[in-house]
């Protein structure tokens, strides 16, 4: 089967929608750290549309910071890729030609820190997730201790983290008298420009004082909300679409048709018009990202958890069990609803009921294994924010208790049939070493595990009543599995 390339796009089906520019022509205006599928199904893809409608010095080089993979996909498919919209009404399928080269860090840092130095480069944005940040994710604060941080510090020349290589290529334009360029975070992460800010500014503080007074003066740190469903390619996938388009495709991405983009309009040096082709620009992203961050992420790594370990694979399987979207309501309506007050004109309950539809989507294959992956990283702000204010205004916490109980369930990986459970996760061995000292005490798990600060902070291991509850949702779980639990307590109305 011929590959996908620049060559064979007249043989491609006529329902296939193409690129509509010259992309011979199309120069590089971004680089993107992190360019997994993620970022292809989104921020390339409304690139994409900006390149379609409106022309421009856009394109994007991609850099993967630790696996060749996405490089050895695109590279013979002249970065050419498939983005197929799933959802029960079929399939949409559009040819991506935005990404015009591929980078791997590790391979030549010296290239990528010259290509992002380029006075023509305007925005350096990454989905590198949140610990690619080399962050504490309690405090916001750069982890000095962080073994890339540590090499990078003393190898500026070569280095390893997205922080590194964004301030080694900042000292670069600072040192050369270049403008600098807007640094843009699209992770799942609140306040995710304000935090990008904060640690590449210490980062850049260890290197130069002189260095992070010119940065903190002309570098832009916009903060974004990204939400788009972007299950993990599997061979099925491919083997679907070479099927459908008559090629192979190795590159092909599957998301689901709603995308929604919010971004700061705060920029160092020029940006693409996303705001005329669906991207929202906003002098302030922060409620709109505490409403996606607590009710679509935090029900999602609530059901991962409770999924997982209930045998379900796939999202739209749990949403199939009556009792788990009785929960995941309840949850909406109690623990996050009451944390959140949309903006004028904003309606919150069609927004949840268009989330659980999306949840739904049984053409989407999102496995709950994949949303399980760094929990530690992701329940600071996916539920513990909403914790935290539940308990300065003594509202409802037991959903979020289940939840991080049904976290510390997980981590322990071992499932209720024994199996082992592949955890995900930078701080894997450390919690399963916890889990393994206290197995069976629900008790002394629970506060062995929340005593980490660099998760829980230094508060909530004081809060008795989520403690007590947390560790009562463990011992249901230990006593009759969490299927069972869930169905005894949120029982279909």
């Amino acid at each position: 089967m011929k590959r996908l390339n620049q060559t064979n796009l007249a043989a491609l089906p006529a329902d296939v929608i193409l690129p509509s520019y010259e992309r011979s022509s199309l120069k590089a205006g971004i680089v993107h750290l992190g360019i997994g599928a993620f970022h292809r199904a989104h921020q390339a893809f409304y690139t994409e549309a900006v390149l379609n409608q409106f022309g421009g010095d856009w394109g994007i080089i991609g850099c993967s910071l630790r696996s060749p993979s996405v490089r050895d996909q695109l590279a013979p498919q002249d970065g050419l890729y498939t983005l197929v919209e799933r959802s029960g009404d079929g399939e949409k399928l559009q040819l991506i030609g935005a990404v015009i080269k591929n980078l791997v860090g590790p391979e030549n840092p010296a290239e990528l820190i010259e290509v992002m130095a380029q006075p023509s480069i305007k925005i350096i944005s990454m989905t590198v997730t949140e610990k690619g940040y080399c962050h504490d994710p309690a405090t916001g604060n750069l982890n000095i201790l962080h073994p890339d941080i540590q090499h990078d510090l003393v190898n500026l020349d070569k280095p390893k983290s997205a922080i590194g290589f964004i301030v080694a290529a900042l000292n670069a334009r600072f040192k050369s008298g270049t403008k600098s360029f807007t640094v843009l975070s699209c992770d799942n992460l609140p306040n995710n420009g304000e935090v990008l800010e904060k640690v590449v500014n210490q980062f850049a503080e260890k290197v130069s004082p002189e260095l992070a007074k010119w940065i903190h003066a002309n570098t832009c740190f916009p903060s974004t909300m990204i939400d788009r469903i972007v299950p993990a390619t599997t061979d099925d996938d491919r083997r679907d679409i070479e099927a459908r388009i008559g090629m192979r495709d190795e590159g092909v991405v599957i998301a689901e048709p709603f995308s929604q983009w919010v971004i700061e309009d705060k920029f160092s040096d020029g940006r693409p018009q996303w705001e005329k082709t669906g991207a929202l620009l906003v002098d302030d992203v922060r409620v709109f990202e505490k409403i996606k961050l607590r009710l679509l992420n935090g029900s999602h790594s609530i059901m991962a958890y409770t999924g997982y370990l209930s045998g379900f694979d796939y999202i739209s399987e749990v949403m199939s069990e009556p009792a788990f979207v009785n929960m995941v309501k309840t949850y909406m309506a109690r623990e996050a609803g009451e944390t959140i007050n949309a903006p004028a004109g904003f309606d919150i309950e069609a927004y949840k009921q268009q989330l659980r539809d999306r949840f739904s989507n049984k053409a989407l294959k999102h496995r709950t294994w994949q949303i399980a992956m760094d929990g530690s990283q992701k329940l600071p702000q996916r539920l513990l924010e909403s914790l935290r204010a539940q308990l300065k205004s003594n509202g409802h916490i037991d959903i979020i208790a289940l939840g991080v109980a049904a976290w510390i369930r997980y981590i322990s990986g071992v499932d209720e049939k024994g199996n082992a459970i592949e955890v995900s996760d930078p701080l894997a061995a450390e919690l399963r070493a916890l889990c393994d000292a206290n197995s069976g005490n629900a008790e002394a798990t629970v506060r062995a595990i929340v005593g980490l600060p660099k998760v829980f902070g230094e508060d909530l291991i004081h809060e008795e009543i989520f403690i007590a509850n947390t560790i009562g949702w463990l011992e249901k779980f230990y006593a009759q599995g969490v299927l069972k639990t869930i169905q005894n307590e949120f029982p279909a109305s």
